[in-house]
């Protein structure tokens, strides 16, 4: 399974980026996946953003990104989108989306409840 992150860049404080997170593979039903994002800052560990259930029914959000960042999905398309708006500097990070089949809501927020990661897209605010 491989997952595609992509739309990151260089943006000013207060401006916006979304992300994409697009799956490609015969065998993985996309559907069936609960999709988080998470971000990993240079010398910090990575921390959980947002995800949405399978069904796009329920979505759950970090505190220091509620409000400011969306969520989405389109089945269809086998993507995830993360709309970000009001960036910060301390939004500057790694971003990764991430995939599982078997993500017990509660956990949710652990990295260790996904199954598949993507490589990957960078994020610069300045400010």
């Amino acid at each position: 399974v491989q997952l595609q992150a992509s739309g990151g860049g260089l943006v000013q404080a207060g401006g916006s980026l979304r992300l994409s997170c697009a799956a490609s593979a015969r065998t993985f039903t996309f559907s069936r996946n609960d999709i988080g994002w998470f971000r990993q800052a240079p010398g910090k560990e990575r921390e959980f953003v947002a995800a949405i259930s399978r069904r796009d029914v329920t979505t759950n959000y970090a505190d220091s990104v509620k409000g400011r960042f969306t969520i989405s999905r389109d089945n269809t398309k086998s993507t995830v989108y993360l709309q970000m708006n009001s960036l910060k500097p301390e939004d500057t990070a790694v971003y990764y989306c991430a995939a599982g089949a078997n993500v017990q809501w509660v956990g949710v927020r652990r990295p260790n409840s996904y199954d598949f990661w993507g490589q990957g897209t960078l994020v610069t605010v300045s400010s």
